[in-house]
Order: C-alpha cells, then sequence, then structure tokens
C-alpha cells in the first residue's frame, strides 16, 4: 500500500481552520464566491501555502491550479500523472469543509511527499478547480479542463447575482482568450481521486469512517422566466392580474410531484428567485426562477427536464403568461473506477477503518474528470449530514482518516 506515511493531522486542522477564516461571515458560514476578493484571498492564500512548502504551482486560464514538487515537471512527464484535489470557491453562507477539505488534503498529501522524498512511477499533482460551485456555470473549472468554453459561451455567462462573467473576469485581471484555451491531454492524466465530505448522513449513521464513492449524480438546470404585467397592487383585481411570481409559484409547488413521478432518487430545488420591478405595491411582470434538478440516471435527469419544462408552459397556459426555459447542458451520472475503489477500500482496512460504499447525491468535479480518466472519491462524515450551511462539520479524526486513506490511495495509483 506504500512506503507507510501518514499526514500531518495537527497542519492539517491549522490549514483548514486558516481558510475558513476566508471569506467568513456572521453567523459562522463561509463566503467565497467563485472571483470574488475572498476567492482571491483563498487562491493567494493557498499559493503562498504551497510555496513556503518548497512546491510548485501553475495556473490555467480559467484559475485552475497545479500544484507539483519541484522535481517533476509539470510539461513533458515520462508518466501520466495521477491527481487529486477539489475547490476552494463556497456557496453563499456555506460550511468550511465542503470543497477546502479535498483541496488541502491534496496539498498536504504532495507536502508530504516532497518531505519524505518519496520516489514513485508517476508524478503525483495538487489540483484546485474554479467556480465547482457553479456561480457561472455547474463545475465550471473542471469543465474547462474536459470540454472547453469557446469566447462566445463564456460572454454569455451571469453569475448569481447576475453579473456578467466577462466582466467580473477581466476585473479580476484574468484574460478572456487564455480562458479558452483549457482543455487538457487526456493522455497526460493516468487517475483522479478526491476527498470530500459526504455531505449527507449515511456514513454517520452506520459508524463507518469512510466512504467509497460509486456513482455520482447526474447535474441538470437553468432559469425558467415567466412573463406577464406589473400593474398596480391596490387597484388590479385579482381576476385581471398576470402575475409572473404567481406562475412561478405554481410551478414550484409542484416539484415533490414531479420529482416522484420519475424516481425515488430525483430531487429538484428553486434556490434563487428574482421579480421585476421588485416593489411591495406592484404586481410582479417577471419572475426569474433558477431550477436545479438531478439524478442518478441520464435518462431520468432528461425526463425531469422534460417535465419541468411542459409543467410550466401549463402553468403559463393556464395564467396568461409567457414563459422561457433555459437550461444548461447537463452534467451526466459517472460510474465511478471499480480498480480505485478497491484501493481505497484497501486502504482503508489497512489503516483499520471502516468504509462503505454509497453514490453521491452531490455534484462533483470527479464526474467531469472521470470522462478524462480514471477516477474515484472519498467520502468522510458529515456531522448531522449538514452541508452547504454554517452548521457543517467533520470531526477532526475523521478529517486526518480521510486524509491518510487519499495519500495511501494516491501512492499507490502513482506507483503503478
Amino acid at each position: 500500500m506504500g512506503p507507510g506515511i501518514s499526514v500531518d493531522g495537527a497542519r492539517l486542522r491549522a490549514d483548514l481552520e486558516a481558510l475558513g477564516r476566508i471569506g467568513a461571515v456572521p453567523g459562522g458560514g463561509v463566503s467565497r464566491t467563485s472571483f470574488s476578493p475572498a476567492d482571491a484571498q483563498a487562491r493567494d492564500w493557498y499559493r503562498a501555502r504551497c510555496a513556503e512548502a518548497g512546491l510548485t504551482v501553475q495556473v490555467d486560464g480559467i484559475g485552475n491550479m497545479f500544484v507539483s514538487r519541484p522535481d517533476e515537471s509539470p510539461a513533458g512527464d515520462a508518466l501520466p500523472a495521477v491527481w487529486s484535489g477539489s475547490h476552494l470557491d463556497s456557496v453563499p453562507n456555506g460550511g468550511r469543509f465542503d470543497g477546502a477539505l479535498g483541496a488541502v488534503a491534496a496539498l498536504e498529501c504532495v507536502r508530504r511527499l516532497h518531505e519524505e522524498r518519496i520516489v514513485l512511477r508517476r508524478p503525483v499533482r495538487a489540483v484546485v478547480y474554479s467556480d465547482e460551485e457553479g456561480n457561472y456555470s455547474h463545475l465550471f473549472g473542471s469543465s474547462a479542463l474536459v470540454r472547453g468554453f469557446s469566447a462566445a459561451q463564456l460572454q454569455e455567462l451571469t453569475g448569481r447575482d447576475g453579473d456578467r462573467f466577462a466582466d467580473t473576469f477581466a476585473a479580476a485581471g484574468w484574460d478572456l482568450a487564455r480562458a479558452t484555451r483549457t482543455r487538457v491531454d487526456p493522455g497526460t492524466v493516468y487517475a483522479t481521486v478526491e476527498l470530500h465530505i459526504e455531505q449527507g448522513p449515511q456514513l454517520e449513521r452506520l459508524g463507518h469512517q469512510i466512504g467509497i464513492v460509486t456513482a455520482i449524480v447526474g447535474l441538470g438546470g437553468g432559469t425558467v422566466t415567466f412573463r406577464g404585467r406589473p400593474d398596480h397592487a391596490g387597484t388590479t383585481p385579482m381576476t385581471m392580474r398576470k402575475d409572473a411570481l404567481a406562475g412561478a409559484s405554481a410551478l414550484i409547488v409542484q416539484f415533490p410531484r414531479i420529482a416522484r413521478s420519475v424516481s425515488d432518487r430525483a430531487v429538484l430545488t428553486a434556490g434563487i428567485i428574482s421579480v421585476e420591478p421588485g416593489g411591495s405595491n406592484v404586481v410582479p411582470g417577471t419572475a426569474y426562477l433558477t431550477v436545479d434538478f438531478r439524478d442518478l440516471q441520464r435518462a431520468n435527469v432528461d425526463r425531469l427536464a422534460d417535465t419541468i419544462a411542459a409543467a410550466a408552459q401549463a402553468v403559463a397556459t393556464e395564467q396568461g403568461l409567457e414563459v422561457d426555459v433555459e437550461f444548461e447542458p447537463t452534467i451526466p451520472p459517472s460510474q465511478l473506477d471499480d480498480r480505485i475503489q478497491q484501493i481505497i477500500g484497501a486502504a482503508a482496512a489497512a489503516r483499520g477503518l471502516a468504509a462503505s460504499a454509497l453514490p453521491s447525491g452531490a455534484g462533483h468535479d470527479s464526474q467531469n474528470l472521470a470522462a478524462l480518466a480514471p477516477t474515484g472519491m472519498i467520502f468522510v462524515p458529515s456531522a448531522g449530514g449538514r452541508s452547504h450551511c454554517p452548521e457543517e462539520h467533520t470531526d477532526w479524526q475523521d478529517v486526518e482518516n480521510g486524509a491518510n486513506v487519499l495519500l495511501d490511495t494516491v501512492i499507490t495509483l502513482a506507483d503503478a
């Protein structure tokens, strides 16, 4: 299973605590929206920790970061590399472990290999992916690596706050033309493995320390826009209104039924709603609804998209509204690599840790990377199953356990 080294648990905890102070907001959460000042500060902090460890950092045109040992050239390697990493950005008022754990643990693994001068057949990279949380596009950074974006596609992207990606990107000092040149040659990547919190309750309920991820859910989503007519809230009779928000509400209340009609694992969420003109005494003329839908089967994700669109059109017809449905390309579900699952299981057993296999209901960059190279994921327990909220927490012993299993897995893959 490798030369028997372990991560420095105290250093790993200190790093995660330091990162958790960047973008901290009242109430205990963090807000590090991609390409925001807080995100830039987190990136600077990460690069500084790499420099302190004597590691080399390269950044591509979309902001993905690649960390290597100085004696492993990122270009022209004799053998394809093993990648491990996650993301630094967060949802608004999110938790301190989602993404951060995998990004910092990957750094710790490369740092330990460098400190111990471990010689492996293959290079090992710690990778930080941009905008995993999809402020601008689902799994943005890894999508850029696997599929790439054209300048026209990048120009069309808007963030959850309505800002244009191209404007925010340029204001942060990035080059839009370079952002179109990010696709990676699959021949340069041997395997990828990501450590992440479970974001669910199963491991805690079982009393297991390690989750071996078997598959990752498919992701669909986009916007549904209802258009009616703005009118005076006091003088317009209810029977004469064309209330766009009432139409959006009529769609949302159907979500549980739509999900059940597709599968017992299908989920739908309306996480952002905005209206225009936006006055308390004005009937909403336009309502924008951001929709997220997921399932472990691609056919079911497609059925969700079709069913939501049909339901929206039916609501619009019934209420005398217009509706536009614009969904982003689906991120397909992924089956993770059987061999890497076996390596993770063996690493957990060698450390005396109980492990169980489970799918992921959350989306991860690993599902994009699975189209690039054999990919695996390691879960550690989430207290109370909570995530994407200030209460998100993972016990520090579980953090260290997961990082050690990651280290053993990376070593096994890199010596293959």
